[in-house]
């Protein structure tokens, strides 16, 4: 009788410390996911943030004062514009379009 009381107060002590080491590694869990909630959080809100200022240095007109005063860029016109004609260019353009005018035609 007092070995199997022996026997039963063992088993109880190691149920109780795997219970409490349960609740340890439970706690421990929450609070590591409770962290990474936080920073999940805190990523979004960078993230969020970012995406503002990237769009805020994106505006049309920033880059256009960026590029007249750091790259000295000016609006093209018509005066400053020059034109560029290739011949050879221009022949495979035509029998381009000549060959789907006329969808029968061979390649």
């Amino acid at each position: 009788m007092t070995r199997l009381n022996l026997v039963l107060l063992v088993a109880v002590l190691a149920s109780a410390i795997y219970l409490v080491h349960t609740q340890y590694q439970s706690r421990r869990l929450f609070t590591e996911l409770d962290r990474a909630t936080a920073e999940a959080r805190r990523l979004e809100t960078e993230h969020q943030r970012l995406q503002v200022e990237k769009r805020a240095q994106a505006t049309p007109l920033r880059v256009e004062k960026i590029a007249r005063a750091q790259l000295q860029m000016r609006t093209a016109t018509p005066a400053i514009t020059q034109y560029v004609s290739d011949p050879a260019g221009a022949a495979v353009g035509a029998a381009a379009s000549a060959r789907v005018a006329s969808p029968g035609a061979q390649p």
